[in-house]
């Protein structure tokens, strides 16, 4: 993996500098986790029957930050990038000809769109509504880091597996 140049969450500030602090934290890590390998090992899948792999997860969460951000709070009609209604698990299962540029450019451009929204609202008492209910949004701030912890949990194991690479 490349130098580890993640920005570290504030040891001291307040509730929005702390949550947005450890969102940032851990969408590097992921990206982290991902330095440095080639396109096909970004495609390289975990363990059968898993289709789980690094640039699964990178799709995956392009769409998840789609979904939260730009759907809820910002109340948008962004359709999903990677899955649909037919296509479920299209995100991890259709990588094998994806093209792995474009996915991290959409993850980003999502993260940025959703730093901006989350910028412009005068608190984290603010909410956004998802399809059937209204969540704060703390909630869904707070949900996106355990998101991405999970998520970045199966990349250590995916990049450890690829080759050998171990880090927090």
């Amino acid at each position: 993996m490349t130098t580890d140049e993640r920005p570290e969450p504030p040891l001291v500030g307040d509730e929005r500098a702390t949550l947005d602090g450890f969102l940032d934290f851990h969408r590097a890590t992921l990206a982290w986790k991902c330095a440095g390998l080639s396109d096909e090992q970004l495609r390289e899948r975990a363990v059968p029957p898993s289709s789980m792999s690094l640039l699964g997860l990178v799709r995956h969460m392009a769409d998840v930050e789609r979904g939260w951000f730009r759907n809820c709070v910002g109340q948008e009609d962004a359709p999903a990038l990677y899955f649909s209604e037919t296509d479920r698990d299209g995100e991890f299962d259709n990588v094998d000809t994806a093209d792995v540029a474009e996915a991290f450019a959409s993850w980003q451009a999502e993260i940025e769109h959703a730093r901006k929204l989350v910028a412009a609202l005068p608190s984290y008492d603010a909410t956004g509504t998802g399809k059937t209910r209204t969540y704060s949004v703390r909630w869904i701030v707070t949900h996106m880091i355990e998101e991405y912890a999970r998520h970045n949990g199966h990349a250590d194991l995916l990049r450890e597996r690829i080759d050998g690479v171990t880090g927090e």
